[in-house]
């Protein structure tokens, strides 16, 4: 944006020298579906903004990384990329992720995977995975992903970036390829936290199309803070010693911690017992539960793949056959069985229970404490292929996310160093519309630590 502010540059400059730094780098990480060329003449005077590829874009093909959606172009906007472009923000191009937003290391595109930018032999994280990686490549200066279970803070902790999950209600979803409609909220991915808290304010606010959407109780602020005085710090002993957890990971995170006491911060102990153990199955019921009716929608008739038959109910079948990848299928098969006749109330119904007491848990925490702290990842990027073949192991890399993600609740993903050289996240949770005092806190954080967010081999 200094550049643009400066003089130095035109937008469709920047644009270009994007495209060409794309182009050049990008075959290697394939972070990027799709690029978009800016138009002649067009210079908004912004930066551009890459767009994960289930945000509806006006004539730009979006698949959500499946072949179900190949070739479908939108006739209209999502919101938050319209209100990008009413900001002067170009669109630079489509991120990939797992398809539809379902994984944690976007190894289940249809399109091939992308890889970390710190080491190509690694995944990035997932599902907002081509957006991660594009922010931290140097391929955008900012990026919009998706988080259901945590698809922005764990993938910003792998690739070494900042990434925002918002407050379910602040950022509209219209226009966006649903994957469990209680769950996703769209946020922003940045190399700093002021350029996330930029980005938010641009994309949140109420949406009229969207009656999930409410009115913010106070606008986004930049950040300005360099100390931590007056907050409180809880450290969820659960979020902090659960299994799983490396050395290198609880190292950078307890470090982190007493930075923030030295910040001036209140720093004490608390405990979601429940929220931790039951965070995970809980977030296995509902989210496949609603993705299962989200996605009947694909059916080879409106839009997308169709493979043909000689009658409709045939044409049905080989057209999701065809079009979904293991992952959906998975995932539609689970959630089907949890609402059918007989099972809704035991599966289902249970899990939205378990749900309302895992919210209350964090709310009795938010009583001691302004801003719950742990690790965002219990590891660091892991090697690419090594964990496909185990579902359940793959599920446990969003462990740290899920509870405060089922509660709705905010949270900030920070980088606060590195382990075996690859980056490590660091999460902030708030109370529902607490963004401004996250930025505050990560800002704070971010100038203490300063971390080297530009990978070693990109130097």
């Amino acid at each position: 944006m200094g550049l643009i502010d400066r003089g130095e540059a035109s937008s469709e400059e920047l644009h270009r020298a994007y495209l060409d730094a794309i182009a050049d780098r990008d075959p290697e990480l394939h972070s990027y579906l799709r690029t978009v060329d800016p138009e002649p003449g067009g210079s908004t005077g912004g930066v551009p903004v890459a767009l994960k590829d289930l945000i509806s874009t006006r004539g730009v093909e979006t698949t959500a990384a499946s072949k179900i959606l190949e070739g479908y172009k939108p006739v209209y906007d999502a919101t938050v990329a319209l209100r990008c472009k009413d900001a002067g923000l170009p669109l630079l191009g489509k991120t990939n992720l797992d398809e539809f937003a379902m994984g944690s290391s976007t190894e289940n595109s249809a399109y091939g995977p992308t890889r970390n930018p710190w080491d190509p032999g690694r995944v990035p994280g997932g599902s907002s995975g081509g957006s991660t990686a594009a922010v931290a490549a140097g391929l955008a200066p900012w990026a919009l992903g998706s988080d259901t279970g945590g698809s922005i803070k764990q993938p910003a902790a792998l690739c070494g970036v900042v990434g925002l999950r918002p407050t379910y209600g602040t950022v509209s979803r219209y226009g966006i390829v649903a994957f469990a409609s209680s769950l996703d909220q769209i946020g922003p991915i940045a190399k700093t936290v002021r350029d996330c808290a930029l980005l938010h304010r641009i994309i949140a606010g109420r949406d009229p199309a969207d009656s999930t959407t409410v009115e913010l109780p106070e606008p986004i602020e930049l950040p300005e803070a360099d100390d931590l005085k007056g907050i409180r710090l809880g450290v969820p002993k659960e979020l902090n010693e659960a299994e799983g957890i490396e050395p290198g990971v609880t190292e950078a995170a307890e470090r982190t911690i007493e930075l923030a006491r030295e910040l001036g911060a209140e720093v004490g102990e608390c405990s979601l017992p429940r929220s931790v153990e039951y965070g995970l199955p809980c977030y296995y019921l509902i989210a496949p539960s609603e993705a299962s009716s989200n996605l009947a929608r694909y059916d080879g008739v409106r839009y997308g793949l169709r493979v043909g038959a000689d009658d409709a109910r045939t044409m049905y079948e080989r057209t999701r056959d065809a079009g979904f990848g293991d992952e959906p299928k998975r995932r539609i098969m689970l959630g089907t069985y949890a609402l059918s006749a007989g099972y809704y109330g035991a599966y289902y119904g249970q899990a939205q229970k378990v749900r309302t007491v895992i919210r209350d848990e964090h709310d009795a925490a938010f009583e001691r404490f302004d801003i719950l702290v742990s690790p965002t990842s219990p590891t660091v990027a892991f090697e690419l292929g090594a964990r496909t073949a185990d579902p359940l192991a793959m599920y446990a890399a969003d462990l740290l996310t899920i509870p405060s993600n089922m509660a709705g609740l905010p949270g900030l993903s920070i980088p606060c160093g590195l382990s075996e050289g690859l980056p490590v996240g660091f999460q902030l949770i708030g109370r529902q519309f607490s963004e401004n005092l996250l930025f505050r806190a990560g800002h704070a954080l971010e100038r203490a630590i300063a971390f080297d967010y530009v990978p070693e081999r990109l130097r």
